[in-house]
């Protein structure tokens, strides 16, 4: 299970507005190996947490280059799963090392989609002269389609399939990006969004046969806590009218959901 939400304003008109606000939690397996949000080796232009998982080595589930291309991803939920499909996580680090634009990019995927397991993609270019916000899903239409101005949300069904812990988060998320708030109390807001606890309800169960009723209803929470298995990583990403990109990520440490580090990256793109 994950979760984003995401507003994205290509023009805005007031100078303290952003180009983008996403706030994403990766939810995992605890004791998955992966690394933290950093830059790839000494080239400083790619900014991702990488999985480490043995066989997935180098896949990643979001991030950004300093040339404006930013990537996330979310699993679709479906109880049989494919063991020999390819690696989602490619998705996203392919992605951002190709010159194919955010569109091409997804065109191309679509021709491949069979060969994973379902996902949700999210790619776009942040230029001096246009943005550009695409999405795909292999569960759904055959083409991936452009995302206009505005606030959506995706989990683990089809982009802005409404189940409640969708409609809810994005109800908050909505309510925080609509305030006046300095770059840091927003950071704060989304990372008290992403970490909120309640059970709207268990609104995916039609999609989540397999599943049993308690994991579902633990999945109907924005943050997700079960043994073992929950949010471990929430990210806040900021672009604002200049390029100024400001990238927050608060992972958990040692498998323990009592301990946690934060880390920001602050940087400008290369438009």
């Amino acid at each position: 299970m994950c979760i984003i939400f995401l507003k994205f304003d290509p023009r805005p008109a007031s100078k303290n507005a952003y180009r983008l606000i996403l706030a994403a939690n990766r939810d995992e397996l605890y004791n998955r190996p992966s690394k933290a949000a950093d830059f790839w080796g000494s080239n400083n232009e790619i900014l991702s947490g990488l999985d480490m998982e043995v066989g997935k080595e180098g896949g990643s589930w979001l991030g950004i280059s300093k040339r404006g291309k930013l990537a996330a991803l979310t699993n679709y939920m479906e109880w049989r799963q494919n063991p020999d499909a390819q690696g989602r996580g490619s998705l996203v680090s392919n992605y951002l090392t190709d010159n194919l634009d955010s569109f091409a990019y997804l065109r191309k995927l679509s021709s491949e989609g069979h060969l994973y397991n379902g996902f949700n993609l999210l790619t776009a270019d942040f230029r001096a002269n246009e943005d550009t916000l695409c999405y795909y899903g292999n569960k759904g239409s055959s083409e991936p389609i452009h995302l206009k101005a505005g606030i959506y949300g995706l989990s683990n069904s089809l982009l802005e399939t409404p189940w409640r812990k969708l409609q809810h988060g994005k109800q908050l998320f909505s309510s925080v990006v609509g305030k006046a708030l300095p770059p840091n109390g927003l950071i704060q807001e989304l990372l008290h969004i992403l970490n909120n606890e309640e059970l709207p309800d268990s609104a995916q169960e039609s999609q989540g046969v397999g599943y049993t009723k308690a994991m579902l209803q633990a999945f109907s929470a924005v943050c997700v806590r079960t043994p073992g298995y929950g949010t471990r990583t929430n990210t806040v990403i900021l672009i604002d009218r200049e390029g100024n990109v400001s990238f927050t990520e608060r992972t958990m440490l040692n498998c323990d959901v009592t301990q946690w580090s934060t880390n920001t990256f602050n940087f400008k793109l290369q438009e």
